[in-house]
Formats: structure tokens, sequence, C-alpha cells
């Protein structure tokens, strides 16, 4: 009995950190927050109404994930961007969701193959309007859902974690940069490709579909911001 005011304190405070981690990351990957800018944390603290504590827990969990840096005797800063950042990415999505998915297809269950279908389902169902910021970011969350349900049944808590963070690193640059952008090709039938060979096991299938979907998404992201980042 004595220790359920302290569990509750702490699952109440593990709560408030979480909001605090994913409204941050949110205004980071929507561009909220710039890339390369300084975070004033005294601003940050007054907007949001929290104390410096959580606000730097929180901090620190967007830097374990990329999002944040650190500088010695400067502060908090938003990750800055780059072409050749963005070629990291790519290479490693590449590497990583490929042997997720192998993994995934190897070893997930009849839940798994109905969760990737009704991913795949509310992904084409959700509209995507060119200087529409309301659906392009609901298209943005249920492309990430897609992806990430897609990989799901890899039974690698480590290798999701992984995927994950550098679906958001990603997801970045196509959302602070091409938000006035629409789709530029048929991804819904990439998707689909993807997703209808996953669930009918064809591992290489599946696979080779997954890294021409992401390479070409690099390739045309790159070259659409050529002229606005460093390399």
């Amino acid at each position: 009995m004595s220790g359920s005011p302290t569990h509750g304190s702490r699952d109440s405070k593990n709560t408030k950190a979480s909001r605090l981690v994913d409204r941050l990351r949110e205004a980071i990957l929507s561009g909220e927050l710039s890339p390369g800018t300084k975070i004033n944390l005294d601003a940050v603290r007054r907007e949001l109404d929290v104390s410096l504590s959580p606000l730097r827990e929180a901090l620190a969990r967007l830097i374990a994930v990329g999002l944040v840096e650190l500088h010695d005797n400067k502060g908090y800063s938003v990750a800055p961007v780059s072409l050749s950042n963005l070629a990291e990415i790519t290479r490693l999505r590449v590497e990583f969701e490929s042997l997720a998915l192998s993994s995934a297809i190897a070893h997930g269950d009849l839940s798994w193959e109905s969760d990737v279908m009704r991913a795949l389902h509310r992904l084409n169902r959700t509209e995507r309007v060119a200087g529409d910021p309301a659906t392009l970011e609901a298209w943005e969350h249920a492309h990430r859902d897609f992806h990430m349900t897609l990989i799901a049944g890899c039974g690698m808590p480590l290798l999701l974690n992984f995927c994950a963070m550098l679906h958001n690193l990603n997801d970045r640059y196509r959302r602070v940069f091409l938000v006035a952008q629409g789709g530029d090709r048929n991804v819904a039938a990439e998707h689909s490709e993807i997703a209808q060979g996953a669930v009918a096991r064809d591992g290489a299938f599946a696979c080779e579909k997954l890294r021409e979907h992401i390479l070409r998404t690099g390739t045309n992201l790159r070259a659409r911001l050529s002229d606005q980042l460093q390399p």
C-alpha cells in the first residue's frame, strides 16, 4: 500500500515525459523547430508549460534518436540536415528495413498479415493534397504506420528501434522541405506490391521491392533538395 502512490507518481511522470518527447519530436519533424537552430530552453519551457528538468530529459531522449544535438557551452540545437546525411539515412534504411522485413516474413503470424493489409488499406485511402498541410501530415502518419507494421513481425526489438529512428530522420526531409508538394509517383502501387509480396511470404520479391522503394524515395528527395541543402 505504501508503495502505490510512489508507483502512480512515477507512472504519471513517465507519461508526461513521453508526451513532451512526442510534442518536441513532432515540432522537429514538421519543421516548427527548424534544422540547425538553437533551442531556447526558457522559451520552450514557457510555451509548453513544463519545468526545466523534464524538458532536459526529453531533449536527452531526442539526442539519442538523432533529432537534437548538445554542444559544449552552447546548449541544445535541432540536428542539421545535409545531402550526405540523407544519403546515409537512405543506405541504412535499405539495409535495416529489408533485414527486418525478411525476418517478419519468416516469423510473422496471421495477425501480422492482417495488420499489414489493414495498414496498407488505411494508407491508400488517406488522401494527400499538395499545399494542404493537414492532408500531408495525415498521409505521413499513415505512411510511417504502414512501414513499421510491415516489419513489426520480425521479432527483433532493437532492429525495430533502429528502423523507427531512421524513418523519423528520413521523414523530416520530406515534411520540412516538400510540404507544398504531393506525391510524385504511384507510391500506392509500390506499397501494394511490397505488402502483397510480404503476406504471400515471397521474401525475395518483397524485400527487393522495398529496397527499390526506399532507394527511389532517397533519389527523388536528393534531386528535389540538391539546391536547398549543403553536401
